[in-house]
């Protein structure tokens, strides 16, 4: 219901642009009606402030070590894409030929902050990873444990669709969000709590809002 809600947006064009709109309406709604329904408490689905400070913690320290890595890797993927042919190139990012880096935040960065946080972020990672996961983690309990986390068959089913969710707008690379998503799903396992998902998913966001500003000029 969520996907097709924000394909058929995203299909007409007047109202293309509220697509995002849509999409965090949906992912706050539909678990909050299920919820609801069967009388049962968000903090089953991580939607806790509890324990938040070691949740923020595990969130904040893993952006801080894991972005620059990906940083570095932003830098070699554009390098990349200059000696791949146009059509091939199309395939694995939306980015143009021909660009260098010069460091520029994009524009209207402060409502890209509020945005990222609680427009992306907070309700993707309550419908995936808190309301999705649990869920089907209640229909496929079994795992094996990494890391201090329970990872079994309802992890990687609900980054397979978060990946697959991200095709409202069809585009092959929108798929790569697969990888990030067992980030998220791990910190979700390990806590307990969407916290630390909300703030890697945010950061991470980010971090790629500033790189494609820095390279292919602010949007």
């Amino acid at each position: 219901m969520a996907f097709a809600a924000i394909a058929i947006t995203r299909a007409i064009g007047p109202i293309s642009g509220y697509a995002k709109a849509v999409a965090a309406v949906a992912f706050l709604y539909l678990p909050g009606m299920i919820v609801w329904r069967r009388n049962e408490d968000y903090r089953d689905y991580g939607a806790t402030l509890g324990g938040w400070k070691r949740g923020a913690a595990l969130g904040v320290g893993f952006s801080a070590i894991v972005l620059p890595l990906f940083v570095l890797g932003f830098f070699g993927f554009v390098h990349l894409l200059q000696n791949v042919p146009e059509g091939l190139s199309g395939l694995l990012a939306p980015y143009p030929k021909g660009t260098a880096f010069h460091f520029r935040l994009p524009d209207r960065f402060p409502a890209h902050l509020v945005d990222q946080f609680l427009v992306v972020a907070l309700p993707e990672e309550l419908f995936y990873r808190g309301f999705m996961q649990q869920r089907l983690r209640d229909a496929w309990p079994k795992g094996r444990t990494f890391l201090g986390a329970r990872l079994g068959p309802a992890f990687w089913v609900t980054a397979a669709l978060f990946a697959v969710g991200h095709l409202a707008e069809p585009h092959p690379w929108r798929l790569g969000v697969f990888f990030p998503a067992l980030v998220f799903g791990w910190m979700r396992e390990r806590t307990g709590t969407i916290v630390p998902g909300v703030l890697f998913h945010a950061l991470s966001n980010l971090t790629v809002l500033v790189l494609e500003a820095s390279f292919f000029g602010p949007r």
